[in-house]
């Protein structure tokens, strides 16, 4: 799988895209389950099925485009609201970056490293380690890159995530994703109770950090991507539920922004995992 990825890691981006539509639609059509899920949860969001069909192809973009971004040269970004980072950083508090599985949520990270991570201020992104043993050493490898570092889901993590943000530095958080169980909060996403993180609210509460909302987006054609970084609307309420459903709510308003390229076939609303 290795050797796979390396091989496709070269391939031009628009190719990348382009199968992966094909691989989206291939995996709505094999699976009832995905595709029930798929299209229930876009029609929690109000969604006709014009606006959902074109998300079907685009999920499986994102398996595709991976390849490229972890191992392949760089790929254009262009950026919408980068003078809200620069100020966040100004301010010396650190810097929460809240993004939902939203196009290539994966860009997002790296552009910021790209461009702010290196001088200083590297972003430290929260993610779970895969269980396979060869995945795990491929993604520890594309992850690390100059101003851009991990945090494991687990105490050692949540300790890293803390003081990168007591250093003036910034986090990467998927508030969107489903944490185990004991991390979260039933709370409203799309009018539908889902168990959400609570980690994202405790962070910004507990260090005083910066929040931004941010996500990128997938530009026609392979040219590449454009970041999209935007103030979150209004302070975070001191109680943590409703500080947590203020979160959803502004998931809820970045993913209607662009709901072609949302994973709706996500499980959002799925039971908390106990480890």
């Amino acid at each position: 799988m290795i050797t796979l990825f390396k091989l496709l890691a070269v391939w031009p981006l628009w190719l990348l895209h382009g199968m992966g539509v094909a691989l989206g639609w291939l995996a709505f059509l094999a699976s009832p389950t995905y595709r029930e899920r798929f299209v229930s949860h876009a029609a929690l969001a109000g969604l006709n099925r014009h606006q959902w069909m074109k998300a079907v192809g685009e999920s499986g973009k994102l398996v595709f485009e991976l390849p490229r971004l972890w191992l392949g040269r760089p790929v254009p970004v262009m950026w919408n609201g980068a003078e809200h980072v620069e100020a966040a950083l100004a301010l010396g508090r650190g810097l929460v970056f809240l993004t939902p599985h939203l196009g290539c949520f994966e860009i997002a990270a790296r552009a910021y490293a790209q461009r702010f991570g290196q001088t200083g201020k590297p972003m430290t992104v929260l993610y779970r380690p895969p269980r396979q043993r060869w995945l795990k050493a491929l993604v520890d490898t594309a992850r690390l890159r100059p101003g851009l570092q991990a945090a494991a889901t687990n105490l050692s993590g949540v300790k890293q995530l803390i003081k990168a943000l007591k250093q003036g530095q910034a986090v990467g958080l998927l508030p969107d994703q489903v944490p185990p169980l004991g991390m979260g909060v039933m709370a409203p996403f799309f009018g539908r109770e889902a168990y959400t993180m609570t980690l994202s609210v405790r962070l910004i509460q507990q260090t005083g950090a910066t929040v931004l909302l941010a996500w990128g987006e997938r530009l026609p054609m392979g040219r590449g991507y454009r970041v999209h970084v935007r103030p979150l609307a209004q302070a975070l309420p001191a109680d943590l539920p409703e500080a947590v459903t203020v979160v959803n709510h502004a998931m809820e308003t970045l993913v209607l922004q662009c709901p072609q390229q949302y994973l709706w076939g996500y499980a959002r609303y799925k039971q908390p995992r106990t480890d």
